[in-house]
This record gives structure tokens, C-alpha cells and sequence, in this order.
């Protein structure tokens, strides 16, 4: 992904880790070295999970790209401002779907 240069971003589809539960998930992050990982996993919030570990947690309130857009100016300072051990809430709005159109 392009989107947040020079951070080299990684999903967890792309990983093929997609359905590992958050702890596990956690623990992989930190296995493969990663210093952040962002989410809109609001359960991703509890400081407990992440006491000793070495990576920064960023939890976005919308994870579609047309509210995260906008904001990645936002989120790019918030990952270069990041401490290990940490998480941060980025707000980004949230997303609206279009109501549905009635064909008749």
C-alpha cells in the first residue's frame, strides 16, 4: 500500500493471518517485528494486552477508505508520534452508507 509513504504497510489479508483472533494476532505482530498495527478493533483497546509488548496500537474509528482518506495525514502523524506499548484512538470520522435506490 502507498497510501502512508515512507511506512511500509502490511494487511492482515495479505499476510494471510485473516480470522486469527486478537491475542494470537498480537502475538504474530510482535513475532514478525512490526512496530504498529492498525485497526478498528475496538476491543484492540485494552492497555493490559499490550503491557511489555514492543509495538504501538492505532485504532481508527472507520476502516473504509473514503472516511480513512481524508485522514491519513492524521494517521500518519499519529504513527510517527507512537510509542511502544501504547494505544492511541484516531478519530476519523465514521462511514455512512448510501441509502439504497428504489428501482422501479
Amino acid at each position: 500500500m502507498r497510501a502512508l509513504p515512507p511506512h511500509e504497510v502490511h494487511t492482515v489479508v495479505s499476510m494471510q493471518s485473516g480470522g486469527i483472533k486478537n491475542g494470537v494476532l498480537l502475538t504474530l505482530i510482535e513475532s514478525e517485528g512490526f512496530q504498529i498495527f492498525v485497526t478498528g478493533d475496538k476491543n484492540t483497546q485494552s492497555p493490559q494486552r499490550l503491557e511489555g509488548r514492543h509495538f504501538a496500537v492505532l485504532v481508527l474509528s472507520a476502516i473504509n477508505w473514503p472516511v480513512i482518506e481524508p485522514n491519513l495525514p492524521k494517521i500518519a502523524t499519529a504513527i510517527d508520534e507512537s510509542k511502544p506499548g501504547t494505544v492511541q484512538i484516531i478519530d476519523c470520522g465514521v462511514f455512512t452508507p448510501r441509502a439504497k435506490r428504489n428501482i422501479l
